[in-house]
């Protein structure tokens, strides 16, 4: 048997069928449970906190008959979910994800429910992660409102949110991917960047991307930013000479929805010239003598006659 019970409230257990005025024990998680908290053969808890959640188990007098067991599980009802309904893969469909906002300790169950027009169409959930469920569209470019509702139950309470949406409003991309900037040889002031269209995006052909660039030096925290209309590159042309630079793109749709969050960041630094080592005539020869003088004979060997 399990108990739910929310946090701050009084709780009161009853030893079975055992009389009001029985000899019992009672235990937490195999510890006894002070007699301060009897009234007769009853357990009282007050004010209970998450602290208390285990098993209570109560035994009959000096015999230690079990009479009774429960899982107490102490938590509280669920708050207003917070949901949100996007599209990355548009034209497929969208998706919707949810979460509360903080926690309840118990378990919680969560149903989704959408509406298109009139008509009630299936969430197909993922397996992972659990919290959230794919639509596929039916109607492609419709004027129709989305109404996605969900509700949140668990053993002390229900609360539930509604979204009402247009289909174009909630077109977000995935950010680009596989960003890369390198250095323009010769070039002091110029990094090439360029990237690809993500991967969730089926069909860039019809449905193509524009795109935002930005970047700065890592010793400034101001952004210059560049909006590029088609393309997957841009040559900066304006960096510091030798300074390190950090980049990001996002992505959109040409005409509808919202930006795609920042890509992964990369660095790069402008191309810089190689020192060169001048190296003067005399001081070839003075290395040309020192090397010679340094050079050492092998020594050699007297034999002497012994007379």
């Amino acid at each position: 048997h399990i108990q739910y019970e929310r946090v701050g409230a009084d709780v009161t257990m009853k030893c079975g069928s055992m009389d009001w005025d029985a000899a019992v024990t009672w235990t937490v998680n195999g510890t006894d449970i002070d007699e301060s908290h009897l009234n007769g053969s009853y357990l009282i808890l007050r004010n209970v906190d998450l602290t208390q959640s285990g098993q209570y188990s109560c035994y009959e007098g000096s015999s230690w008959h079990l009479k009774y067991q429960t899982y107490l599980r102490v938590g509280t009802p669920p708050k207003e979910p917070v949901l949100m309904c996007r599209s990355n893969n548009y034209p497929k469909g969208f998706y919707c994800s949810w979460h509360l906002s903080t926690p309840t300790y118990i378990p919680n169950s969560f149903n989704i429910s959408v509406i298109h027009g009139t008509r009630e169409m299936v969430c197909e959930k993922d397996v992972f992660p659990k919290n959230r469920c794919h639509i596929r569209y039916i109607q492609l470019f419709s004027t129709v409102k989305y109404k996605v509702t969900l509700t949140v139950t668990n053993a002390l309470g229900k609360n539930s949110t509604t979204l009402t949406f247009d289909e174009f409003a909630i077109v977000k991309p995935d950010p680009p991917e596989s960003v890369v900037a390198k250095p323009v040889p010769n070039n002091p002031r110029r990094l090439e960047v360029s990237w690809q269209n993500p991967s969730s995006w089926p069909d860039p052909e019809s449905f193509p991307l524009k795109f935002f660039l930005r970047y700065r030096p890592l010793i400034l925290d101001q952004w210059q930013h560049v909006e590029l209309s088609d393309g997957t590159s841009h040559t900066i042309t304006d960096a510091y000479a030798g300074k390190e630079y950090i980049i990001q793109v996002a992505a959109k749709d040409n005409d509808i929805g919202t930006w795609s969050d920042w890509s992964v960041a990369v660095h790069a630094t402008p191309w810089t010239e190689e020192p060169k080592h001048l190296t003067t005539e005399a001081q070839i020869t003075e290395t040309t003598r020192a090397s010679t003088s340094s050079f050492m004979p092998p020594p050699t060997t007297k034999i002497c006659d012994k007379g």
